[in-house]
């Protein structure tokens, strides 16, 4: 792989599209060619690295050691020694980091417009804003100067901009991903996203960077219950007519067709009310913010000359906010989770606009605190409900990009991005790495009790000579025996979560039980095997 060759291509391409509102700091162009030099040579040496080559992007609210974090203040700025985890990662699994990008200072806005030299242009409509508060990530992948970007996403900030350049945006589960060495907007919520033009390579960074990490107290591990498809023919909710109001009609059309396109490919589709969830989106102002100001607030104060004069306006009222106020509207968004939780058993996903609109940047500029905060209707409520979520294109209205968000629970992540897959014509993803068990089945269906427990395909397999099948009545078909002389037996790999194994076991009929299988190729698995003739 000529490393070297795409950090020479990508420095030719920032020099084509001459954006310098995208970047706030780009590397020296020669230390950049040595971090993709020593990727070779580890790549050389044998070394599997399964993001090699692979150039980012970062939001200049996550270290980058040597590189100056600013979150969109130069006075705020220091020069960490050490990068965040998810830098570490990245680079570890063979990643090089170009440099560090525009973002709403203190990644307070959806407009990518409170920045220090001005609003961020859109990659597609030079006259729209590009969408915050990760701006110059999402332009930095939709010009194809890198391969993939790190955003944060606390309210929409990774997805909202992801719709406003026609690219994909992956927000993960809440603590899934480690904000160690990430500048805090609202701890709580805060959350590291991934920005790519397709969801392949956004999974990929996204899967190096999972996990949990000892600096970061909220970060979390994939339970053993976390699905690991969505199945054939996945649940959908999607918004009643009331909840797609705010939406031109150009913009219905087209999340109209997106709608097609699931019923089309054998999803069910079901209109459902979505008030709980802006409700949420409300409480944005009250219970994000009073986390901000506890953040930042003292800063902000301290550099009343120094910082955007919007953002300290927002930040700092949230700080006078009485804590009785900010009591009862956590306990009204308990309230409205609660009012959420029956979608979860009826629907596997939610299938919602990611925002109402495109501003140009002379309507935020008219109005830069009403127009922005407009833009988080469909998506700030995410994080305060604890969901996963992913942004993906679905095609154009009123003259640009439109884009479409996967809504999904707690750990579910999976479920988003095999739902997301069906617009992006990705339909073969490999998994999220996620505890889980291998299982083998054989048998001319699907066994629906897998799909049931949230278990996912993984491709065909032969046993090793020795077995031969054996008729069962279950749904599973076909059972394995162990036979002297017997050949090799065709199946499919399942891969299940180790919560569903109880399931699993009840579903099994006398005489069939769960064993250790040979497979040809020397990986391990099991299978329902017979225990009886």
């Amino acid at each position: 792989m000529d490393v070297a060759g795409r950090v020479r291509a990508a420095f030719d391409r920032l020099a084509e599209v001459d954006r310098p509102d995208v970047w706030v700091t780009l590397r020296d162009r020669d230390a950049v060619l040595a971090d993709a030099r020593a990727v070779a040579a580890r790549l050389d040496a044998g070394e599997v690295l399964p993001l090699a080559g692979m150039l980012v992007a970062v939001k200049d609210n996550i270290d980058v050691a040597g590189v100056p974090t600013t979150a969109g203040c130069p006075a705020f700025a220091f020069t960490p020694g050490t990068s965040a985890s998810v830098v570490c990662r990245l680079c570890s699994a063979g990643a090089v980091v170009l440099g560090k990008t525009t973002l709403d200072q203190f990644a307070t806005g959806l407009a990518g417009s409170r920045t220090p030299a001005g609003p961020v242009r859109s990659a597609v409509d030079p006259d729209r804003v590009a969408g915050g508060s990760s701006a110059g990530s999402a332009v930095a992948v939709a010009l194809g100067v890198v391969d993939v970007a790190l955003g944060t996403d606390t309210a929409g900030s990774g997805r909202v901009p992801a719709a406003f350049n026609g690219i994909v945006g992956l927000k993960p589960t809440r603590g899934l991903v480690p904000a160690t060495g990430v500048v805090p907007a609202s701890p709580s919520y805060d959350c590291v996203s991934v920005l790519a033009r397709r969801l392949d390579p956004a999974r990929r960074a996204l899967a190096a960077i999972l996990g949990p990490d000892s600096g970061d107290p909220r970060s979390r591990a994939w339970p053993p219950s976390a699905r690991l498809a969505a199945g054939p023919r996945p649940r959908l909710g999607v918004p009643d007519d009331t909840g797609l109001a705010p939406l031109s009609p150009a913009a219905r059309a087209t999340f109209d067709s997106a709608v097609a396109v699931y019923t089309a490919a054998g999803a069910v589709v079901e209109r459902v009310d979505i008030t709980p969830l802006t409700e949420a989106s409300a409480l944005y102002g009250t219970v994000m913010l009073a986390e901000r100001a506890a953040a930042v607030g003292e800063f902000l104060a301290a550099h009343r000359d120094e910082v955007d004069p919007v953002v300290a306006s927002v930040v700092l009222a949230a700080g006078d906010l009485p804590a009785a106020r900010l009591a009862a509207d956590l306990d009204r968004l308990a309230g409205l989770a609660a009012e959420v939780a029956p979608l979860w058993r009826r629907h596997d996903a939610l299938l919602l606009p990611t925002v109402p609109e495109h501003p140009t940047i002379a309507a935020v500029l008219a109005d830069p605190v009403v127009v922005p905060a407009r833009l988080g209707r469909y998506a700030a409520f995410a994080n305060l409900l604890d969901l996963a979520a992913v942004a993906v294109p679905a095609g154009t209205a009123d003259g640009g990009p439109f884009g479409v968000s996967v809504l999904v629970p707690a750990f579910a992540d999976q479920v988003a991005l095999d739902v997301a897959a069906v617009l992006t014509d990705e339909p073969e993803l490999e998994p999220y790495p996620v505890p889980a068990l291998d299982l083998v089945v054989f048998g001319p269906r699907p066994p629906a009790v897998l799909v049931e427990l949230g278990a996912r395909p993984m491709g065909p397999v032969r046993t090793t000579p020795g077995y031969r099948g054996v008729p069962a009545p279950t749904d599973l078909a076909v059972a394995a025996l162990h036979a002297p002389g017997g050949g090799s037996l065709a199946g499919e790999r399942w891969r299940l979560p180790p919560a569903a194994l109880d399931g699993l076991l009840a579903a099994l009929p006398p005489g069939v039980a769960l064993g250790p299988l040979e497979l040809a190729d020397g990986t391990p698995a099991v299978a329902p095997l017979a225990v009886s003739r």
